[in-house]
């Protein structure tokens, strides 16, 4: 990409705490009396106790990079794929009826291309509408990373937000042991001097509701990570949706690089990454 690509895009300042990944947003804020803990931003021990779904995986062709390991959108799949497993063996209904909001991914030790993989997930905290979910990933090769992901439960026809219910607490509730969480957005908006460059939505990115999936839109931190090691945080404003001109903002003045998902002048998607900058 030419430098002729990149310009100055505007930014609605005012939309941040109002723009969610689901609608409306003004349902999501956090009423319980216990103090709730920041959503997605620390890694729960896994319980000796309680449910836990485990999946066993290849890394393939299509997961991984130039150097053979897996990249962080093909690591987001993995994540969104043993989330669904475990909701549709729970048989609580509404199994596609979660929209993601904040996912953060540490990479200690990266899988690589044909090792096998343990994908282990549990629920790690509630809050009124909503859940969060940790997952372990372990390779037979040493592959070892962290993820946690805040997930709003909708209803799917009208797509908003819908309590978790009794039923859901009998099945996850000893695994998230008490632990409350909201749902507060905890990544800035972009700096004034932030380079943009247009990004494509591709037909293959798009979910049946005509939004970019939560996972393919980890390919943009792809772009402008330098390594592969560390630390990245994702979080989903609003829907990214076809047929919108889509600008990739970044700024990328040291550790952590930063970076953003533009339309209309709302960020739809904010990234945070420690520990990838190049060496």
């Amino acid at each position: 990409m030419s430098i002729d690509a990149f310009r100055r895009v505007d930014i609605d300042r005012s939309s941040r705490h109002h723009r969610l990944a689901v609608q409306p947003g003004e349902a999501l804020a956090c009423t319980v009396a216990v103090p709730a803990e920041l959503p997605a931003s620390q890694f729960v021990a896994r319980p000796s106790a309680a449910r836990v779904v485990e999946r066993t995986r290849r890394v393939r062709l299509g997961d991984v990079d130039v150097d053979a390991a897996l990249r962080l959108d093909a690591t987001a799949r993995y994540l969104q794929d043993v989330a669904t497993d475990d909701a549709a063996e729970a048989a609580l209904g509404n199994t596609y009826g979660w929209v993601v909001r904040r996912t953060m991914i540490e990479v200690h030790s990266p899988a690589r291309l044909g090792e096998r993989v343990d994908v282990a997930t549990f629920c790690s905290g509630t809050g009124r509408s909503w859940a969060e979910r940790r997952t372990v990933i372990e390779g037979n090769h040493g592959a070892s990373i962290d993820a946690v992901a805040l997930w709003i439960r909708v209803d799917p026809i009208s797509g908003r937000p819908t309590g978790l219910g009794d039923d859901f607490l009998e099945v996850y509730g000893p695994s998230a042991n008490g632990r409350r969480i909201s749902t507060r957005l905890q990544l800035d908006d972009p700096p004034s001097d932030a380079v943009a460059r247009p990004w494509v939505v591709r037909r293959s990115d798009l979910d049946p509701l005509g939004h970019v999936n939560n996972a393919a839109q980890w390919a943009a931190l792809e772009e402008v990570i330098g390594a592969r090691l560390g630390v990245a945080e994702v979080e989903h404003r609003a829907p990214v949706e076809a047929g919108r001109d889509l600008d990739l903002l970044v700024s990328h003045d040291g550790d952590p690089i930063r970076a953003w998902l533009v339309a209309d002048g709302i960020v739809r998607t904010a990234m945070r990454c420690y520990g990838h900058e190049k060496g």
